[in-house]
């Protein structure tokens, strides 16, 4: 027996989490269940985070959680429960596989199926954010080495160990060539140990675009966070509804599984919700801690049912759909079908005893480190760029002013008039004789700022990693 912690959730996720319970005990599922508190309650209760410490200790001694949708309440002070399990556990992939169920649910795209495996722990999703003068935000945009050997990892695992026979990365490194450029570089490198997978890499605005037309061009899609995230709703949607997708989300120790819809409170306690999303995630539960056996006569069951037009609302259409059904009942058409084939969706036999070879991360030499300057970020609503240019020539040492840019533009030298600025100035310091810089000479840049009546709101160093140059230049360069 294999005991799992579980969560109802909040709206409809007790209505889907009971009829996902009952199928899976009727399929004889190997598991004793163990039943925490997460979601609303919770932070109505007074604890911000949705989650409680019994909670969190019933998760990580179990190590596999299924969980209903939850709802964080509106206003300040209450972070995403979602977010902070996936970052506080561990789990940095999150994999959702997307296939239509045609012509028995309708779509435009009868020969899809594609599996999303989106990076689930850094990139923008690390909400590290400041407001930095009156007029500008940043957000810092974090990819690391590790993070992305891991999930590129993971997809070519996965892909090698379901059969599929292709994995495409999307990135956006013609813009964002040093994080974007990190991930596909990676991807690059990984790729070259699977030579009997294909592989390709997209431009994510193309790439998300050819997926949403031609969905059947690609198999196993990996891609950093936050274009996972948009582009697996996306996904699921042109599969035939959000509805039916399940997610999983994979640690090295602990594992969590879900449907990818929220909780639809306008909905809940009306016997109208689809369980599938939930029960496709709970099987792919059931493969992750080896039940295979009961994964195929769930999804078996699940696709006979589909298939004999028994549908709830969200997937009901006159002329497809023989018959409208609550959850219960929904639930209640699978039970009644365990155990058999279908006839036109084509069934499943999942490899059994099988699982992902995940190496653990191995830390490579580290590259030879050279200071060669110092971004200096300035809020100043001065006038013309070249009044600040020459306030900050003042501060120059052997690192020497080289350029200003404003939103990423270079605006001096040779800028251009039109270019709108913020009061928001990059102003770049380096050293002009290809020497390493000093470290002592930002001291004394940041020294001689605040004489001269600068107001430095932040510093980037600049440097070089084995001769390669680790820092951006400005736009227009």
């Amino acid at each position: 027996m294999q005991k799992v912690t579980f969560a109802k959730g909040d709206g409809i996720g007790p209505e889907i989490m009971d009829a996902t319970l009952k199928i899976l005990n009727a399929a004889n599922a190997r598991i004793d269940w163990e039943e925490i508190k997460v979601g609303e309650q919770v932070y109505l209760s007074g604890n911000t985070t949705g989650i409680d410490k019994a909670a969190w200790d019933s998760i990580r001694t179990n190590k596999v959680f299924l969980k209903a949708p939850i709802t964080t309440p509106q206003g300040g002070g209450y972070k995403s429960l979602n977010v902070t399990m996936r970052k506080s556990l561990g789990l940095y992939a999150n994999v959702r596989p997307c296939n239509s169920f045609h012509p028995f649910v309708k779509t435009k795209h009868p020969e899809m199926d594609v599996v999303i495996v989106r990076e689930n722990e850094e990139d923008l999703y690390a909400g590290i954010e400041h407001q930095q003068t009156d007029e500008v935000v940043q957000c810092l945009k974090l990819i690391t080495r590790p993070g992305c050997e891991k999930i590129v990892r993971y997809a070519f695992e996965y892909a090698k160990l379901y059969k599929r026979k292709k994995v495409s990365c999307f990135t956006k490194d013609n813009i964002m060539k040093h994080t974007d450029g990190l991930f596909h570089k990676v991807f690059k490198e990984i790729a070259a140990e699977y030579p009997e997978i294909e592989s390709d890499n997209w431009i994510i605005d193309i790439g998300a675009a050819r997926l949403a037309d031609t969905p059947e061009m690609f198999d196993v899609v990996v891609m950093p966070n936050l274009y996972g995230d948009v582009v697996s709703d996306i996904t699921a949607q042109i599969s035939g509804s959000v509805g039916l997708a399940g997610s999983s989300n994979i640690g090295a120790t602990v594992a969590m599984f879900e449907a990818i819809h929220g909780s639809a409170p306008d909905i809940a306690g009306k016997n109208m919700a689809n369980p599938s999303g939930l029960l496709r995630g709970a099987v792919m539960m059931l493969n992750h801690i080896g039940q295979q056996d009961v994964a195929e006569k769930v999804t078996n069951a699940w696709s006979c049912t589909i298939e004999e037009g028994i549908h709830t609302a969200d997937i009901f259409k006159e002329g497809i759909s023989k018959e409208l059904v609550g959850t219960k009942e929904f639930a209640e058409a699978v039970i009644e079908r365990i155990g058999k084939i279908p006839e036109h969706i084509k069934p499943v036999f999942f490899a059994k005893d099988v699982k992902l070879n995940l190496p653990a991360y191995k830390r490579r030499v580290k590259a030879n480190k050279v200071l060669k300057g110092v971004d200096v970020f300035v809020d100043w609503e001065g006038g013309k760029v070249d009044d600040l240019a020459m306030k900050l020539k003042n501060l120059e040492i052997d690192i020497k002013l080289s350029m200003i840019t404003n939103r990423g533009v270079k605006v001096w030298p040779e800028g251009f008039e039109e270019t709108f600025c913020t009061d928001h100035w990059r102003c770049r310091f380096e050293v002009e004789n290809g020497h390493p810089a000093l470290k002592e000479s930002i001291h004394q840049v940041l020294s001689k700022a605040l004489t001269e009546g600068i107001d430095v709101i932040k510093t980037e160093n600049l440097y070089e990693f084995d001769g390669v140059r680790g820092y951006s230049l400005g736009q227009g360069q």
